[in-house]
């Protein structure tokens, strides 16, 4: 049988059917490559691990954001601004002030309309500047918003949601931390210490009111320090 008999292109039925025919042909073929392109994004998602906050020094009062690969060796180190560094620190210290801010506000609010943030995104680096999304859900209706990524760290955090990357993101940004030099290892080891026996001789109340004044004055550092000492003086009680 000559299949090409089937079509005959002067025949307007004809024609039509196989107009149909490639629009539908045209539609599978997008969505088999849109799923192929899903999948790859899926099969890319590098898993991140927050470690913490920093103070850079500088006269902008910038801080660093410190990710790591959770199988990997390499860190991602972002510049983000105060009030962002103050919340994240906040909520990895389970630090409660004592008005929401603005992260916990957007936690409540989408607690009790149901919405959870799924996962974190940062999906672009370009000119010296991170881009992320977050993955949310609700009612089995999934979307996703665009975001700053410390304000999409801040509340992958407070959600404990996976925060991800993607390999062309580290490769550009990544760095691998070098092992210090033992001077300055010892001169942190040495600082920490005389800071601990500092703490000891100080009343819970005094560790208290102490830790509002460092976290005011944004030395998350010490006030980590001091919030562990709290937490080991509640635990003894």
């Amino acid at each position: 049988m000559n299949t090409n008999c089937f079509f005959n292109y002067h025949n307007p039925f004809h024609s039509i059917l196989l107009s149909k025919f490639k629009i539908i042909s045209n539609k599978y073929l997008s969505l088999d490559n849109n799923l192929k392109l899903h999948s790859f994004i899926v099969m890319d998602k590098i898993r991140l691990n927050v470690i913490g906050v920093e103070f850079t020094g500088s006269q902008s009062g910038a801080y660093v954001l410190t990710l790591d690969e959770s199988e990997g060796e390499r860190r991602l180190p972002i510049v983000i601004g105060g009030l962002e560094a103050q919340s994240i620190f906040f909520s990895l210290e389970h630090i409660k002030p004592p008005r929401p801010i603005t992260h916990d506000l957007f936690k409540d609010f989408a607690e009790i309309f149901n919405i959870t943030v799924k996962e974190v995104i940062i999906n672009k680096f370009h000119e010296g500047v991170f881009y992320s999304i977050l993955i949310c859900s609700s009612n089995d209706k999934e979307v996703s918003i665009d975001s700053r990524t410390s304000d999409a760290v801040a509340l992958a955090i407070r959600f404990n949601c996976p925060i991800y990357t993607h390999e062309s993101i580290l490769s550009a940004a990544g760095i691998v931390m070098k092992e210090e030099f033992p001077g300055k290892q010892d001169r942190q080891r040495s600082e920490i210490h005389e800071l601990s026996n500092e703490l000891k001789e100080l009343s819970l109340t005094e560790l208290e009111s102490l830790l509002q004044e460092v976290v005011d004055n944004e030395d998350f550092e010490k006030a980590s320090q001091i919030r562990d000492e709290i937490k080991k003086r509640k635990r003894e009680t």
